[in-house]
């Protein structure tokens, strides 16, 4: 059951308007926006338009829901008439407004604990990212996302949530007809390109091949927009792969059961060739440094395409 007021409140505009549109996702279906869905800028909107928007009949839906973004002069500047609204929401009518910052203090927030909803939007932590994916998967499309595969994805896509909300969205299309997004289905649409490429970049590098190694490096950062973001992990789940690969050798399994366990498809004979070339200590310093590399740049110590091609090119010379 819907309630008749949200407020979202985040700092990041990214993931509020991300949150928002997984809102009205909710409560209207994509045939019923043309008529049922009211989306406004404050400083292109008055209160009493609002207002209304919120009262006017719905047609061919059964709600009108009216989205005021950027709402906190407009909350401010109407504060006493949105009291009263609060007091009495029409029934037919979904108010949505996002805002940097709320008071609970406030009578205003007060009303809309008893008769709405506060939705407070923030980074989550990595640790709670698969679950926020999880759940954003099952709410907006209706799909199981499995938890192996919501890790992969964080691990090929960054941590930034509005993207892996869209990343999400592509693989509900992806998947069709069917109900569980898997492991599988992240690295056919989203980590193909970006676990070749680094795949890529590595055999040139175990080869001794300077200048491939940079250029297919360069590439990857040339080609795709949001590689700044996803570089990294694209060459940590290569390399784990690596690390899981030479254990699994090293207690007798056969390349077959290893490449079954690890779904290494693809080029199977060039990742045991990689695997047969390198020490377990030097694939786990690599899983190490790239860590360092992924923290310093999270905290603005240095730049991705910088500190990537270092340790390229210092794997190159060790």
């Amino acid at each position: 059951m819907h309630k008749p007021i949200y407020l979202i409140a985040g700092k990041e505009d990214s993931l509020v308007n991300a949150e928002c549109r997984a809102l009205v996702d909710q409560l209207l279906e994509p045939e019923q926006r043309t008529t049922g869905l009211f989306d406004a800028e404050p400083a292109q909107v008055v209160v009493s338009d609002v207002l209304d928007e919120l009262r006017t009949a719905p047609f061919l839906a059964d709600k009108r829901v009216v989205v005021v973004r950027g709402a906190d002069s407009f909350v401010s500047e109407n504060r006493q008439l949105l009291e009263k609204y609060f007091d009495n929401p029409c029934p037919t009518g979904v108010l949505i407004l996002t805002v940097s910052g709320w008071s609970k203090q406030t009578k205003l927030a007060k009303k809309l604990a008893k008769v709405g909803k506060l939705i407070s939007v923030a980074q989550p932590k990595p640790w709670q990212l698969p679950q926020r994916l999880i759940k954003y998967a099952r709410d907006a499309h209706d799909k199981k996302l499995t938890t192996e595969a919501a890790e992969l994805l964080a691990e090929l896509s960054g941590d930034e949530l509005a993207r892996l909300y869209s990343e999400i969205d592509k693989l509900a299309l992806f998947a069709d007809a069917e109900k569980v997004i898997t492991p599988g289905h992240v690295e056919q649409l989203i980590g193909h390109n970006r676990i070749y490429g680094a795949f890529a970049v590595i055999d040139a590098v175990i080869e001794g091949r300077i200048g491939q190694a940079v250029a297919r490096l360069r590439n990857m950062f040339a080609e795709d927009k949001v590689a700044e973001y996803t570089v990294v992990g694209a060459f940590a789940f290569h390399f784990r792969r690596m690390f899981g690969a030479k254990v699994l050798l090293g207690k007798g399994l056969q390349p077959a059961e290893v490449a079954h366990r690890l779904r290494i498809w693809g080029n199977k004979d060039g990742f045991f060739r990689q695997v047969g070339k390198m020490t377990l200590e030097q694939i786990g310093g690599i899983l190490k440094r790239l860590a360092t590399i992924d923290f310093k740049i999270k905290t603005g110590q240095t730049k991705p395409e910088v500190a990537v091609e270092q340790l390229v090119l210092s794997l190159l010379h060790s």
